[in-house]
């Protein structure tokens, strides 16, 4: 039973920065590709970040050189540090893994990963 679980969010000034977490647990996720997607109120799903198991990641230009998603192994952890925040990142953030996939970064724009956290808020203001 895979178990996503976000942390981290939290409300910060324009130009602040903070780091989120997800906790994976369930299954053996080396060789899960890993992302975050985000969502404001009233505005449509946006994917953010994806990470492969050899490390490989994609960022949407919004984010791109501003944000920084990592994994580390043993104990399965997905991070994403966010620096120079706009109120335009303002958001729930949610993580998401699936197994078995040969392209993350490809499957991830394509909706495809197929298990979820319940998201971490993010304020900027």
């Amino acid at each position: 039973h895979v178990q996503l679980v976000e942390s981290g969010g939290d409300s910060v000034q324009d130009g602040g920065s903070l780091r989120l977490s997800c906790a994976a647990s369930g299954d053996d996720f080396s060789s899960y590709c890993m992302g975050w997607s985000r969502q404001a109120p009233g505005n449509e799903f946006e994917l953010v970040s994806s990470i492969a198991p050899d490390g490989s990641r994609w960022y949407a230009d919004s984010v791109q050189g501003r944000f920084t998603i990592s994994r580390n192994v043993l104990p399965e952890r997905l991070s994403l540090r966010m620096t120079r925040l706009k109120p335009e990142d303002t958001g729930m953030y949610y993580c998401a893994a699936d197994g078995g996939l040969s392209d993350c970064s490809s499957s991830f724009q394509d909706y495809e990963y197929n298990f979820w956290g319940r998201g971490t808020q993010v304020t900027v203001s």
